[in-house]
């Protein structure tokens, strides 16, 4: 079935642009443009797109007024355009709070190391956000009663229902010095449902890898520290983990961890080829040495499998896992990669990972 997809920008020559490349697949068709957030309104509950592709900035109704309003009276995924600038990285971070489901950066030069990588990564934004809206609501099923994952481009996966597991004891996680937490697509608004319930008194240090671009993660370290009881901030070379402590990795770098008589946090830059800038990966490999394992590894919606190694690395230590289900992911990609192999300890919806934290550790 071909995914209805409607184009909004108030620049003629960026509509256009991304008419040809979305036209360019056969499996989508762009069904109308709009040049304002009005037009774009109206559009989206006449001609039912699968996808609404959104610019910020435009006149008669900006691309923040116009999400809401969309996600008021016609609900469906919305992919935002975005400035990779830090005014441009509050206003996506405000349109994700009104319901957009992904952003990706305006130029195309910051999307990929060459056009036509940019092009391929912008069709698969909308085909994955699309799948998400036509797929039927579902919950997760209990990992071991499914075959492993072998596709790690950017999927949503549905599965059916799971059988309930017990709530996780305080005994299952006595022994953790941390809680680290990985996502992706949905992930903005996913942690700040994780994070704005925890105590200040929370008794773990916490690090966030969120894939993010570099302009973009000191406004949202910000943005979540201001929401929350606990302290957030982007994490700086040499910082110490301690309780009640969140630390967002910084877009563009890697956060590793280094142990001894405490705990730090090393950035450094990317192996080549490394795709994600942060990865999940990568971070929670770094605390197999740096914690012996003995961290809760939390992953929460997001496309591809970024974090499925990692994860496959702490639990073979002993370390505790828990993973997002697919009926309260946006991307049912990361967390769908871990339920798959088989490394999940506890599937939750997204909403009862606050409590399960607090009543588990609190």
């Amino acid at each position: 079935m071909t995914l209805k997809v409607l184009v909004v920008d108030d620049s003629a020559f960026f509509r256009r642009r991304i008419v040809e490349i979305l036209d360019a697949d056969i499996g989508i068709k762009v069904v109308g443009t709009a040049a304002n957030g009005q037009e774009a309104v109206d559009l989206a509950r006449c001609l039912d797109p699968d996808v609404v592709t959104m610019d910020i900035e435009m006149p008669v109704m900006d691309g923040i007024t116009a999400v809401r309003r969309i996600m008021t009276d016609s609900p469906r995924p919305i992919l935002m355009f975005s400035t990779l600038t830090t005014d441009g990285a509050k206003a996506t971070l405000d349109a994700l709070d009104a319901g957009a489901m992904d952003f990706l950066p305006k130029r195309f030069s910051d999307m990929a190391s060459d056009e036509e990588g940019a092009k391929m990564l912008l069709r698969r934004r909308v085909r994955a956000l699309a799948r998400g809206r036509r797929a039927p609501p579902a919950r997760s099923e209990p990992a071991s009663a499914r075959a492993p994952l072998h596709e790690t481009a950017p999927t949503i996966r549905h599965t059916p229902p799971q059988t309930a597991r017990p709530a996780p004891s305080p005994e299952s996680l006595r022994s953790a010095r941390a809680l680290l937490i990985g996502t992706s697509t949905g992930g903005p608004v996913a942690l700040q449902e994780v994070l704005k319930p925890l105590p200040a008194t929370f008794p773990l240090p916490i690090v966030l890898v969120q894939h993010m671009p570099a302009s973009f993660t000191p406004a949202f370290a910000e943005r979540l520290n201001n929401l929350c009881q606990i302290e957030v901030r982007e994490a700086g070379d040499g910082d110490v983990l301690r309780p009640g402590l969140a630390l967002l990795a910084p877009g563009g770098r890697q956060l590793l961890l280094e142990g001894g008589s405490q705990t730090r946090v090393r950035l450094a830059e990317s192996p080549p080829g490394t795709i994600y800038k942060p990865s999940v990966d990568i971070t929670f490999n770094s605390a197999v040495q740096a914690l012996r394992a003995q961290v809760l590894a939390v992953v929460l919606t997001g496309m591809g499998a970024d974090g499925r190694e990692g994860v496959r690395a702490l639990k073979a230590q002993g370390a505790q896992v828990w993973a997002q289900d697919a009926a309260s992911s946006v991307v049912f990609g990361m967390p769908a990669a871990v339920i798959e192999a088989g490394l999940a300890d506890q599937v939750f919806s997204l909403k009862d990972f606050a409590p399960a934290l607090i009543k588990g550790l609190c």
